[in-house]
């Protein structure tokens, strides 16, 4: 399945192909995975250097860059797609409350704290806006993540077209042990 996968993948899909690169490749006739493996590693490096054959490798579905297991995680995120679409702030609202369930879920299992929310909304036309709050200190408890999320998506109402996705991450990580728990500074919200 993979190489069926890769050949009907358009450009703009694959990763470090961004919107300019996805263009130029456009303009040569380039517009899928298939069109990318048509073309020759010669081809390839005379029109986008040495990313060319990075290119005409992941194509091939050859990928030589390490893979790291153990990096280390900079956010921690839930989003999810709605079957109907949101109008309503009480409706997003309350669709925020089991992504910011599973979000602190993860943080008390990792120690996990973060000093940043962000809040991600795709609209029924795919448009997708983010807005995040940093704090100072590490947000230290799920209400306190709710709380900031909620004031971000309440910050952007009313919307101008219904929503289809949600989102809801926290980064600028910090790993602290229970006994550690910074107390929350209170937020005007």
């Amino acid at each position: 399945m993979g190489p069926s996968f890769v050949e009907a993948l358009p450009v703009g899909k694959f990763h470090g192909i961004g919107p300019a690169t996805s263009a130029k490749m456009n303009g040569l006739g380039i517009f899928t995975g298939m069109d990318i493996r048509n073309q020759t590693l010669e081809f390839m490096n005379a029109n986008f250097g040495k990313s060319g054959a990075y290119y005409y490798w992941i194509s091939r579905g050859v990928d030589d860059r390490p893979v790291r297991a153990n990096r280390i995680r900079k956010s921690i995120g839930a989003e999810n797609t709605f079957s109907a679409d949101l109008t309503t702030f009480e409706a997003m609202a309350a669709e925020l409350r089991p992504l910011v369930n599973k979000v602190w879920r993860h943080c008390e299992s990792t120690g996990n704290r973060g000093r940043t929310v962000t809040l991600k909304i795709k609209f029924s036309d795919f448009e997708i806006i983010t807005r995040s709050r940093s704090v100072l200190t590490v947000v230290s408890s799920r209400d306190d993540l709710e709380s900031l999320a909620v004031a971000l998506l309440q910050a952007e109402m009313p919307f101008p077209k219904s929503v289809r996705l949600l989102g809801v991450s926290m980064s600028s990580l910090q790993t602290q042990s229970n006994d550690e728990v910074v107390p929350q500074l209170d937020l005007p919200i």
